[in-house]
């Protein structure tokens, strides 16, 4: 099986804040797969650390008003450039993310408050016939 995970979530430090979200429920889950990691917020240039980003109004916009949708963008069009050519059979991503959630993700207004949706990267996944998964449904 060909599992595509978030690389936070398997310890690698692209967290906005710079650290990771390890998930020990993920790495077992996955041991004995082949695994993809892929964290589409580096792969669009955007730094670690970095300011944390939400969509306000349709847009990717950090907490003091700098437009990074053209980065999001990028970023997610080239983590779907790196897995084209291979079988996804699940995605399993960083809960509340803007590129990577799957439930839910902020609302925009930087107050940390949820709504339901998904992030751009999870809604992409999706459009493409990919299954996705919260972590925390792992």
């Amino acid at each position: 099986m060909n599992i595509l995970v978030s690389a936070c979530l398997t310890g690698h430090n692209c967290k906005y804040n710079g650290g990771n979200n390890y998930n020990q429920n993920v790495m077992e889950f996955i041991t004995g797969h082949n695994v993809i990691t892929l964290c589409p917020e580096l792969l669009g240039g955007l730094g670690c650390p970095r300011d944390s980003v939400e969509m306000v109004q349709g847009v990717y916009m950090t907490k003091d008003g700098k437009n990074v949708d053209t980065s999001f963008r990028r970023g997610v069009a080239l983590a779907m450039e790196k897995i084209h050519s291979q079988k996804i059979d699940l995605a399993i991503l960083q809960s509340r993310s803007p590129t990577c959630g799957v439930n839910q993700i902020y609302d925009g207004t930087f107050q940390g408050v949820l709504i339901n949706g998904q992030g751009l990267f999870a809604k992409t996944l999706i459009e493409n016939g990919i299954p996705v998964k919260d972590c925390q449904d792992i």
